[in-house]
């Protein structure tokens, strides 16, 4: 079925619009907010799902709100964040005629700062995951740069093992540093896994159901 001439009228406008070279940038921001916006959602839902019906008590009502609520959060923070950080970085190069790598740093730290400051679960794992990632790609930097020497030998097993050392030594001495998220994971697998009563709750079940 033909589309209304009206509505193609107005396709062929929005398309050339967008085809506008002058008005690229200012689209670029828009389209990153866009991008933002469906990333979060599509990596925040399915850990979301996963997490609270996993962990979380409470009613299927209450656990889908649970889910709509963070799902939304880190969409709309990642938008936010995406829009701010292109906008700001076409206003750096507008005025100053150029860009240089320190506008990215500017850019993403005022970005970060407006979007991601409040303390809250879901900006903790974000950062944390990014804190991570940065981590590596500094000490891979260096080593490209000079000025750490390059390993005779990989390093990764070293790693690990320090990671998963302190990691467990944290859980089971001082826990209340961890994360809440991975305070639960670590539960289910190291401490639910000490307690069963029959088959049902060794096999099927993490814990025993109430009887009626």
């Amino acid at each position: 079925m033909a589309a209304p001439p009206q509505l193609r009228g107005l396709l062929l406008a929005v398309n050339a619009l967008l085809r506008k070279r002058r008005y690229h940038t200012a689209l670029a921001v828009l389209k990153g907010f866009r991008n933002g916006a469906v990333y979060g959602a599509k990596i925040r839902a399915p850990h979301a799902l996963v997490m609270t019906f996993l962990f979380r008590s409470g009613s299927f009502q209450e656990k889908l709100r649970a889910i709509l609520r963070a799902t939304y959060t880190h969409s709309s923070n990642l938008a936010c964040f995406v829009f701010t950080y292109k906008a700001l970085c076409a206003l750096q190069a507008y005025l100053q005629g150029e860009t240089h790598q320190v506008h990215s740093f500017l850019a993403g730290s005022i970005g970060g700062f407006l979007v991601f400051k409040e303390n809250n679960n879901i900006n903790s794992q974000i950062n944390m995951y990014l804190l991570s990632r940065v981590l590596f790609a500094l000490c891979r930097l260096g080593v490209e740069k000079g000025y750490i020497p390059e390993p005779k030998w990989d390093p990764f097993p070293l790693f690990t093992a320090l990671v998963w050392g302190l990691v467990l030594w944290l859980f089971e001495h001082h826990r209340p540093t961890l994360q809440p998220s991975l305070q639960s994971s670590m539960t289910y697998l190291y401490e639910d896994s000490n307690v069963w009563h029959d088959i049902s709750d060794f096999l099927i079940y993490n814990k025993s159901r109430p009887s009626n």
